[in-house]
């Protein structure tokens, strides 16, 4: 078989929002070029396996994206579909980031038990139990509603929704965007404000990985780019890269772009709300990782290292 027309391998994790996004992509990629087989090859990550342990705690060197890597390297799948926000900022020798898709709403949600369907969050009773696995909303919706209880939730989106229906949270916290693509849009109760909670680097975006150079391939991922969801990500991306932050601290960010004009917002807080750091950079789209860094310091020299240097302490990382 000629290199023009051997299949196309795609890795891709086993859960259900992992394969939803990937045979997305597939299909996208077969309808471009119908004359070309693309196939999907499934793993599980280690982020996938432990289900007992706070993910800050696991540590989120390539938590859900280590496995489709080494599979890239051994030459097993050409690419692999990731949600971006998952995918670190430093990526190993001889692998890139080649593609970026049109975003979603990367806002986060609030999804509650029934007993709350008449509340939002702002009205939910005192010491209410909110579930949520990440760091960045814990931090900001301690700083927002200090009043409120909040507990861990791990698992896929269907388990966390069973625990919820089941009693065991009052409210869980998810991305809209895992939502809608689930087709659980219903599920969405409250979509939360940028001015309560700054969004992951990257949510709501899918991230395509392939080898370093590999051009057949970054050929083809050219008809999936979409570059102003690419501009707004790489400056989010740098911006958390210069922070030495990884997906599981409380950095979070809002990007738009007016004309050729990028917006970047970012946002550092401590785990318990108390202290959060905030500041807007603005410049050409052409500069998106310029204005990341630049954001970034202006930050670390207001005291987010300190912040962050905290923080690794706490959750035992250095």
């Amino acid at each position: 078989m000629s290199v023009s027309s051997r299949s196309i391998r795609i890795g891709s994790r086993k859960s259900q929002l992992a394969l939803v996004q990937t045979y997305w992509v597939q299909a996208e990629l077969q309808g471009h070029y119908q004359d070309r087989q693309f196939d999907v090859e499934t793993m599980s990550t280690q982020g996938d396996k432990i289900l007992d342990v706070p993910l800050a705690k696991i540590g989120d060197k390539g938590l859900f994206t280590k496995e489709l890597e080494v599979a890239m390297l051994e030459n097993q799948v050409d690419l692999a579909v990731h949600s971006l926000k998952d995918l670190p900022t430093k990526l190993p020798d001889g692998l890139m980031l080649g593609c970026v898709t049109k975003r979603v709403n990367p806002a986060d949600a609030l999804v509650v038990n029934e007993k709350h369907r008449d509340k939002q969050l702002e009205t939910l009773p005192e010491g209410s139990v909110i579930g949520t696995s990440s760091l960045r909303r814990l931090a900001q919706l301690r700083h927002h509603f200090p009043h409120l209880s909040f507990k861990d939730v791990r698992g896929n989106v269907n388990t966390r929704l069973a625990k919820l229906d089941a009693g065991e949270y009052d409210a869980i916290i998810l991305a809209v965007a895992g939502l809608e693509r689930l087709d659980m849009a219903d599920r969405v109760h409250q979509v939360i404000s940028s001015d309560i909670s700054l969004h992951a680097v990257g949510q709501g975006a899918l991230g395509i990985e392939c080898r370093t150079g590999d051009q057949e391939i970054l050929n083809l991922l050219k008809a999936l780019e979409h570059k102003p969801t690419r501009d707004r990500c790489y400056a989010e991306r740098a911006f958390l890269r210069e922070l030495e932050g990884g997906c599981q601290v409380p950095i979070g960010v809002n990007t738009h772009i007016e004309g050729n004009m990028l917006n970047l917002t970012g946002m550092v807080a401590s785990l318990d709300g108390q202290q959060m750091l905030k500041n807007t950079i603005s410049g050409p789209c052409e500069e998106a990782e310029q204005l990341g860094r630049e954001l970034a310091m202006q930050l670390r020299n207001s005291g987010a290292g300190a912040i962050l240097a905290e923080i690794f302490a706490q959750i035992g990382r250095e």
